[in-house]
């Protein structure tokens, strides 16, 4: 029979040690370790929250204080020291309380007074949220000036905006640029839920019951960063629904990335030639040597899967779960984490890559200026002669008829041919189309015309400006 240690933090009920192998598969501090600056802050505010309700004197407070400062700067040091200690513990709960006895002796062992690992682990992996929430919004800034900056040098170049990959009407690439920039603006709304929503300290919750040592509650948060208590202790230890807002938040980071990569691979093919490719984030071949691969692109739409596969592994775990904590919710942090690190490493190349990236204007102007993306404009021309525009739709498809049967540009129809199937058609009519007219046309705020456009680049800009103080950090956090 092997004898129990006696360093665990439940073992008092067990005569014998866990199947070394099961005891190998449910330890955590291979990756909750990352949670250690948390933990600790959590740490000092609990041993200062002890002492007026006289579980601490004030000596032993600061003692206690003293240690965890020295654990802190020894953890960050000394990565021996930190994996000798660690290697024995189950967790980052019972890494912390080995080493402060350690330090402190028995005192160590008082700290966990009145608490239980299963609020801990809910208040670190909050205070991990919206520090990481705050990190990734930084990201998103950086890639919104990117766009901007881009935005700003190619604002009166045309492109052929598309719509089922065809080519519908003309629109100036420094438009299609700040469409995608929209999308992450709206990843930034979403961090701002996920922040909120990790915003409530669930420390004084105890398992599931609450506190018997009439802690304060308040004071805690307070010195936590946090902003509100939990409501209910049964729910505090439990819910993880702040974990699936930032995972949906990240999921739509990547989508939009994804998205972007997908044009930027297709506007790097010769068939598109419309982006030339930056060394820096591109590879070649080992076997081709002309060719220049965009790799990073490439990259980032495949990691996507990784971050939504991340989202729905967490909601699977969560849907069979009843009241109260389950240690199935150990299963919550290291998807978390690594869809955090690989966003944040996606967005960094994105951005490295969209700010270096050339377009071919020449070739964008060429594929704008087709005649066949001013059918519309055709249209528009009939209505304002009074036409109907489900009529104006109509006579403007028989015009392409007729030049496909002629085979030959429909702009180039004369005016006799045109008359023929519309005396709506007048002298007029050539002068009207034009790629500048069609995009000067559409000026409506959010259109793409030049003036909209710098509307736009104006408006982006504010909302970078602005976006510093749109989210909060915790107090007692570190680098995610």
């Amino acid at each position: 029979m092997t004898e129990r240690k006696d360093d665990r933090l439940w073992g008092g009920r067990f005569e014998r040690e866990p199947n070394a192998r099961f005891d190998a598969f449910q330890r955590s501090f291979a990756f909750d370790r990352r949670l250690l600056p948390y933990e600790i802050a959590v740490d000092r505010a609990w041993a200062k929250a002890l002492e007026p309700i006289g579980i601490f004197t004030a000596a032993e407070v600061k003692q206690m204080l003293g240690a965890l400062d020295k654990i802190e700067k020894r953890a960050k040091a000394d990565s021996a020291w930190l994996e000798k200690v660690g290697a024995d513990a189950e967790d980052v709960h019972h890494f912390v309380e080995k080493a402060l006895v350690e330090e402190l002796g028995p005192l160590g062992w008082k700290l966990h007074t009145g608490r239980s690992r299963n609020e801990l682990v809910a208040t670190d992996f909050r205070l991990f949220v919206i520090d990481a929430a705050a990190q990734i919004r930084n990201a998103l800034e950086a890639i919104l000036n990117a766009f901007l900056q881009q935005a700003k040098a190619n604002r009166n170049v045309p492109m052929a905006g598309m719509t089922h990959m065809q080519h519908a009407q003309p629109i100036l690439l420094s438009h299609f640029l700040l469409a995608h920039a929209e999308a992450f603006a709206r990843d930034i709304t979403r961090l701002q839920h996920a922040s909120a929503s990790a915003d409530a300290c669930p420390m004084g919750s105890g398992a599931l019951a609450g506190n018997s040592f009439a802690i304060d509650r308040g004071a805690i948060a307070r010195e936590l960063g946090f902003s509100r208590c939990t409501g209910n202790s049964l729910d505090a230890v439990s819910d993880r629904d702040f974990a699936l807002d930032y995972l949906f938040a990240l999921t739509g980071i990547a989508t939009h990335l994804s998205r972007l990569a997908e044009d930027f691979v297709l506007f790097s093919s010769q068939e598109f030639s419309y982006v030339i490719l930056p060394d820096e984030y591109s590879t070649g071949s080992s076997l081709m040597p002309q060719k220049k691969n965009p790799d990073s692109w490439e990259l980032i739409r495949g990691k996507t899967g990784r971050i939504s596969g991340a989202l729905l592994g967490l909601l699977a775990t969560l849907k069979g779960l009843p009241s109260g904590y389950q240690r199935d919710l150990q299963e919550d942090k290291e998807a978390l984490f690594s869809a955090h690190d690989q966003v944040t490493d996606m967005l960094s190349v994105a951005t490295g890559a969209l700010a270096t990236t050339k377009f071919n204007a020449e070739r964008l102007r060429a594929a704008a200026s087709n005649p066949v993306l001013l059918a519309t404009e055709a249209a528009d021309y009939l209505v304002h002669k009074g036409i109907p525009f489900r009529q104006a739709h109509d006579i403007v498809g028989k015009v392409l008829r007729e030049a496909e049967k002629q085979n030959v540009p429909w702009t180039s129809l004369p005016l006799e041919t045109l008359k023929e199937i519309s005396p709506a058609f007048e002298a007029d009519f050539a002068a009207s189309l034009s790629l500048d007219a069609a995009l000067a046309s559409k000026k409506v705020p959010g259109g793409t015309a030049p003036e909209s456009v710098r509307a736009a680049i104006s408006d982006l800009q504010s909302r970078i400006t602005k976006l510093s103080t749109n989210l909060p950090s915790a107090k007692k956090g570190a680098t995610p």
